[in-house]
């Protein structure tokens, strides 16, 4: 129970760092560095996505 409230609590800051930068590079290089330290190599895939996408939005 522990552990998952955790992972949680990670993949929500990976999700926030994804929105930090000012181009889309930038997004995706911080959300893809955030997802790498909380769930390895799947991680920094979801974590870049998550960077583009709100890049997107953003626009």
């Amino acid at each position: 129970m522990t552990k998952s409230i955790s992972l949680c609590a990670l993949a929500a800051i990976a999700l926030a760092l994804g929105a930090c930068g000012h181009n889309m590079e930038q997004r995706a290089a911080s959300g893809a560095i955030a997802g790498a330290v909380v769930a390895g190599p799947v991680g920094a895939v979801v974590g870049a996505g998550a960077g583009a996408v709100i890049d997107q939005t953003a626009k």
